[in-house]
Order: structure tokens, then C-alpha cells, then sequence
């Protein structure tokens, strides 16, 4: 949070914006000189035809292709291992992912363990990768993951049940095809999990103690599309300048978190997620204002930029009024998009909470929020989200 003079590293790969962006799969495989590619993706993506659509492309242009739909929700370490295998089996020479930041994530996995060797649970945290992956053109369906420009691969680890962050600029893709046309075949409940998902890392990028001047441009940018733009993707589906805006807002959030990193949101989102197997971008939702109110008082001009953005009028208000009307407009939104349940509701029962603030207290995005937590705090945090 300093003058815009600091000296910062900015890492996000090659990415194209806009309509068809994924019908230029093939030729970016042709630049990268790939004539037997892994396709990574999920059955709910295959089932909405973007899978078969990309494997043809890439067919018809001579590239060799192998699919492997075998990924989880929340990718599993043990379902990285099996594509991996089928890579080498194969003898591919790149990946294509197509889907959401499952999919993307789960590619990442395989291409890490297919150049290091090793286990892909080996590589948890930040630059523990050594060797760089093989090429990689991801493919987003999903308006809110941002896995096609980040630095970050979520994998499951299935023995801890907890999600865990790898983090390096070796994880990152060799280009983003980012299609909001793809977005179209969302079903409500994912559009809504997703943009949420997409709001929270602008939101915890704007706030993170890692934050730069570009990306708080990034991060607002983004905080505002969604804002205005995610509620009338639940009124309408097909509404294409509205998914293409929500799409706009995941690919600046993306950027943004991918520099500046995130924070206990997604800290608590990740042992979660892992513990009870719950959708990522939900789990955000529902811990989003609680860490907010734990935040406030540490980055209170921030979020009250984010409460401007999100149309409050705050004029004239005391300290302990913005923070309540940032909080509601943010639990308006989530409850206008369809999200109006609890995390009791999901699962969550008082005694998982101590060995779930265990497990987040370990996670590498606890170093950037604005106010260092303890495994108490968040055990707090967790019992207030009940």
C-alpha cells in the first residue's frame, strides 16, 4: 500500500479477450510447436460441448489429442498423479485446459509433476518448483477462478483433507484464451459461486499488505464490474455484455491477487473446501464479510473504497457505521445472486472448527492479509460464519 514509484514485479502470462477467443486454440498450439497435447477438463464442461469442440479444433489441425475429464471439483492430489501418467503414457508434449479453475488447476498439477517428477503435494507453497512446466493454453468456462492468468495451482490434499496453495510464476499458463461465451452454459448457482469467488479476490488484493498501484487499479476495476454486472447474469443467462463484463472483472481480479496475493478468506476457503469438500467460491461468500469485520479496523480506508464502489454513500457516517454498511451491501449482493445459506447449512459443525483454523493457520495467504491472524482469530472467525 505505497507510492506507485515502489518497485514491483508484475508476472501474468500471454493472454486474448473477447468472443471466440477459444477457437484460436489450435494456432496457439501450432506457436508452441505441440503435436500431441493432454486435454485437461471436467464432465460438466464436456457435457456443455466446450471439451469435444476444443478437442476438434485441435484434431483438425494435426495435433494429437488425449483427454482426460478425471478432475474433481476440488482437484484431488491422487487425480493429478493419474493425468500425469496418461501424459507421459501418451508421450504429450504440452497441455490444454478447458473449464474452471479445477480443470486449469488440476493441468498445472499435471505439468509440474511432469517435469519435476515427485509427488505434486511436494510443491506446497511459494516457488518450490524448479523446473518449468510444459507448455500450457488454458481455456476458462468459469467467470470467477482466474487459474488461466495466476500464479497459484489449488490442489486437494485427500490424507490432511485440506486444500493446498502452490504458488509460483512456474504455474503459471503460457496463454489464456478467455472466452466470455463460455460463460453462457453457467448454471446460476456456479455463476453466482464463481463472481463471488472473482469479488473476493479483488477485495482481498485491494486490502493485502502486498498490494501495488497496479493492482488496486486492477482490484476496483473489478469491484465495480461485478457489482454491476454479476446480479443480471442471475436475471438473465444469456445477457452476452454482462457475462462479458463479469469475465473482464474475474480476468482483473485475477491479475490482481496473482501480484498481490490474498488473505484469510481465502486461507479459511482452502481448509475448508479441503475438510468438508465444498465449492470454493461458495465457502468465499459465506466467509467474505466475517473477515472483513476482522480486517476493518487495520485497512479501513480500503474498504471503504470498496464500499463506494459498490455504491454505498458513506458521507457523514462514524467509523462503526461504514463498517456495517460495507458489510450488509456485501451480504446484500451475495443474497441477491442466490447464496443465503450458512456454512451450518453446508456442513459445518463446532467441533470440526479447531482442526480447520489448525489447518488455515498454515496456509501461505494468512502472510498478506492486513492483520496477522492467530489460529484463535480465525477459529473465532469460523464460529461466527456458523
Amino acid at each position: 500500500m505505497d507510492s506507485c514509484l515502489a518497485l514491483r514485479k508484475f508476472v501474468i502470462p500471454e493472454f486474448i479477450f473477447g468472443a471466440d477467443a477459444r477457437l484460436l486454440v489450435s494456432r496457439y498450439a501450432n506457436n508452441l510447436h505441440l503435436k500431441r497435447v493432454l486435454l485437461v477438463s471436467d464432465a460438466g464442461v464436456a457435457k456443455a460441448g466446450w471439451t469435444s469442440e476444443v478437442a476438434q479444433l485441435l484434431e483438425t489441425a494435426d495435433i494429437k489429442t488425449v483427454t482426460f475429464l478425471g478432475v474433481s471439483p476440488n482437484p484431488r492430489d491422487y487425480e493429478i498423479m493419474e493425468g500425469c501418467r496418461l501424459y507421459e503414457a501418451e508421450h504429450c508434449e504440452g497441455i490444454v485446459a478447458i473449464g474452471g479453475g479445477s480443470a486449469i488447476d488440476a493441468a498445472k498439477g499435471v505439468g509440474i509433476v511432469a517435469s519435476n517428477g515427485r509427488h505434486i503435494l511436494d510443491y506446497e507453497g511459494v516457488d518450490n518448483i524448479p523446473l518449468p512446466m510444459p507448455p500450457l493454453i488454458a481455456i476458462p468456462t468459469t467467470g470467477g477462478t482466474s487459474a488461466d492468468v495466476s500464479q497459484f495451482a489449488i490442489i486437494n490434499d485427500v490424507s490432511r483433507r485440506v486444500k493446498i496453495a502452490i504458488i509460483s510464476k512456474s504455474a503459471l499458463a503460457d496463454v489464456a484464451l478467455i472466452d466470455p461465451l463460455t460463460l453462457c452454459t453457467m448454471d446460476p448457482l456456479l455463476t453466482a459461486a464463481t463472481g463471488m469467488d472473482a469479488l473476493t479476490h479483488a477485495i482481498e488484493a485491494y486490502v493485502s499488505n502486498a498490494s501495488s498501484a497496479i493492482t488496486d487499479e486492477q482490484a476496483k476495476q473489478a469491484i465495480a464490474l461485478l457489482w454491476k454486472y454479476l446480479p443480471l447474469c442471475i436475471d438473465n443467462p444469456t445477457d452476452v455484455e454482462a457475462r462479458g463484463n463479469v469475465m473482464l472483472a474475474s480476468l482483473l481480479a485475477g491479475m490482481a491477487f496473482s501480484n498481490a496475493s490474498l488473505g484469510c478468506v481465502h486461507a479459511m476457503a482452502h481448509s475448508l473446501g479441503g475438510y468438508l469438500d465444498l465449492p470454493h467460491g461458495e465457502c468465499n461468500a459465506l466467509l467474505l464479510p466475517h473477515v472483513m469485520e476482522y480486517n476493518y479496523s487495520l485497512a479501513s480506508e480500503r474498504y471503504d473504497c470498496v464500499g463506494t464502489l459498490c455504491d454505498q454513500n458513506l458521507q457523514g457516517l462514524n467509523s462503526s457505521e461504514r463498517k456495517k454498511k460495507i458489510i450488509a451491501a456485501i451480504c446484500d449482493l451475495r443474497r441477491r445472486v442466490g447464496i443465503t445459506w450458512t456454512l451450518g447449512n453446508k456442513g459445518l459443525r463446532p467441533d470440526d472448527i479447531a482442526i480447520l483454523s489448525r489447518n488455515a493457520i498454515q496456509d501461505a495467504c494468512n502472510a498478506t492479509n492486513p492483520r496477522s491472524p492467530t489460529a484463535n482469530d480465525l477459529a473465532t472467525i469460523f464460529h461466527e460464519a456458523l
